[in-house]
């Protein structure tokens, strides 16, 4: 089971704050299909700050078995920073799944 946890979303605009939130939830459910049958609860945090300059930082981060799995991006327009954030924290929690599940040593039989 995957569980969402947003922080400091304060620090968002709050007309974008919905839309944000939405987005978060909407990308989590890959995560909790992915990891169905994994024998730990996992968090997958994601933290927003947004200083006094006018770009976004966000930091998405998931601690599995074998190492905690952080991904951070920043840019001025928050949904497509969350977007692309996303992206590149599904491919690198992905790549850490299979080193944990040993992918890498399967193959397959030739006939």
């Amino acid at each position: 089971m995957v569980k969402l946890s947003l922080k400091k979303i304060k620090s968002v605009e709050e007309n974008f704050r919905e839309q944000i939130e939405k987005i978060c939830t909407e990308k989590t459910k890959y995560f909790e299909d992915l990891f169905k049958k994994y024998e730990k609860d996992l968090l997958l945090e994601v933290h927003f700050d947004h200083s006094s300059s006018k770009l976004y930082k966000v930091k998405a981060s998931i601690n599995l078995k074998s190492k905690k799995v952080s991904v951070s991006e920043e840019g001025s327009d928050i949904k497509k920073v969350v977007t692309k954030l996303f992206s590149e924290f599904k491919k690198a929690v992905k790549k850490q799944y299979e080193l944990e599940r040993k992918d890498y040593e399967y193959k397959r039989k030739r006939k």
